[in-house]
């Protein structure tokens, strides 16, 4: 999962860069300073750009997570189905475990979609 936070760290860093430089030179022709441009004009304009990445980021490590945990020792839904599983041989703890998943991820996916919809964003084929 470190590698994640490598991903979020780009996604805000693209999120910042992606912010006209002419608005950082309003902010400082009215007088802030590096910082309150940094806070109040740039980081403002920035979070909403980055705000569908990172929900996407985090759709895909709660999907990753589960399937982690069968390696690791971190007990999730998927650890705690095998537990149970290898107590009686009844696989139904892993459909539950699934329908959880699904429950967790499509809602998860299906707001992320929206989100980006409503700011503007029309998907990687088009020319905006």
């Amino acid at each position: 999962m470190l590698s994640y936070s490598a991903y979020v760290a780009e996604v805000f860093r693209a999120g910042i860069e992606s912010v006209h430089q002419s608005q950082r030179l309003a902010g400082r022709a009215l007088g802030l300073t590096y910082a309150q441009t940094l806070r109040h004009v740039v980081l403002p304009q920035a979070r909403r750009r980055v705000l569908p990445a990172l929900m996407n980021d985090l759709v895909s490590l709660q999907k990753d997570s589960g399937l982690i945990a069968v390696l690791g020792t971190v007990i999730d839904a998927i650890r705690a189905a095998q537990i149970e599983t290898a107590k009686d041989f009844n696989y139904t703890p892993y459909v539950v475990a699934g329908f959880l998943f699904i429950c967790l991820t499509v809602p998860m996916a299906r707001l992320t979609d929206w989100y980006a919809r409503k700011q503007g964003f029309a998907g990687a084929g088009s020319l905006m």
